[in-house]
């Protein structure tokens, strides 16, 4: 049902009658014009012409009319609208994506075609963002070192259109795992956050920064945040020949979750990686009483597009007297 924003601006409407009844006359000044006889006739005869009923209380309403239609327009006539309410989860969720330079090996497999392994990490990563509406979601890349590329934020198809531009090498092609999971929890030292958690996925082992990364984890631990680490190949460090490039160090991946409490994952082909963000979903629900949002649809612009045409219109019957 409609509804008016400020309600009280409509105390304006007998504005024009009681300054017309309680502001002195204004005197008219200047002096006469003196004009020969026979064009004094003329304008007096058209004067009369043009004192007719209809046009006369034409000019005499429309201001009334313009005057209503702008405090009209102030009172702010809207319609709320319907909306689904968002649902707040109340958790910070920070998603750490490996973009070192082994991210580009080619051992996995989509729809029948061999693909990299960030396309593979894109495709499923980017759907589980979006699927993520309710938590606050951060995404960190990281490879020689650790920035992020959206901060923590309610909009989600903002996070899985970043994780879609995602690029090796833009961050150095080393493994910098401590400095990603440190990042995560810098910006989440001052969170207030019920839950706070950050899924760590990368493809191979900790080769640059100067922490170890099981000590962050401690610290994550410390601070109440759960840790889930995918360790993304066909190979680790148990499998692998000696000296074999590309290999996951999924021991240290399962030390960092082991630690912080949270799970972790061993992922070796894209079905594995479908799985395991399904998995995810089920341990981070997002279902919970959301904040409904007041969204109303605004119709002050036609009653100040009518009181526009009035003194238009106005203007230029003064203008044809």
């Amino acid at each position: 049902m409609f509804e008016l924003a400020t309600p009280y601006a409509l105390l304006l409407l007998p504005l024009p009658l009681l300054a017309a009844r309680l502001l002195p006359p204004m005197r008219a000044g200047g002096a006469a014009l003196a004009v020969p006889e026979h064009i004094g006739s003329v304008l007096i005869a058209a004067g009369r012409s043009g004192a007719g009923g209809a046009p006369k209380l034409l000019r005499q309403i429309l201001p009334w009319l313009i005057w209503g239609l702008t405090v009209l327009a102030i009172s702010g006539p809207r319609m709320p609208q319907p909306v689904n309410a968002l649902k707040v989860s109340g958790r910070d969720l920070a998603i750490a994506l490996d973009l070192s330079g082994s991210m580009v090996r080619d051992d996995f497999y989509m729809d029948g075609a061999q693909v990299t392994r960030l396309e593979a990490v894109v495709a499923v990563g980017a759907d589980f963002a979006r699927r993520r509406a309710g938590d606050r979601v951060a995404l960190i890349v990281f490879g020689s070192e650790a920035y992020y590329a959206t901060p923590f934020t309610f909009d989600t198809e903002a996070v899985a259109r970043r994780i879609e531009e995602a690029t090796i090498g833009i961050s150095g092609r080393a493994t910098n795992i401590s400095d990603a999971l440190g990042l995560a929890l810098k910006r989440m030292a001052k969170s207030e956050a019920a839950t706070r958690v950050v899924i760590l996925l990368s493809d191979g082992a900790n080769n640059a920064g100067a922490t170890n990364p099981q000590g962050v984890a401690q610290l994550a631990a410390e601070m109440g945040v759960r840790v889930h680490t995918i360790a993304l190949g066909p190979k680790d460090e148990t499998t692998a020949e000696e000296g074999e490039r590309g290999v996951v160090d999924a021991t240290t991946l399962r030390a960092i979750s082991d630690i912080s409490g949270g799970q972790s994952f061993r992922v070796k082909t894209t079905d594995d990686l479908v799985a395991v963000t399904a998995e995810l979903d089920r341990l981070e629900a997002t279902d919970s009483d959301g904040l409904a949002a007041e969204v109303y649809r605004e119709f002050w612009i036609w009653p100040a597009a009518l009181a526009l045409l009035g003194c238009m219109a106005l203007a230029w019957r003064e203008e044809g007297a």
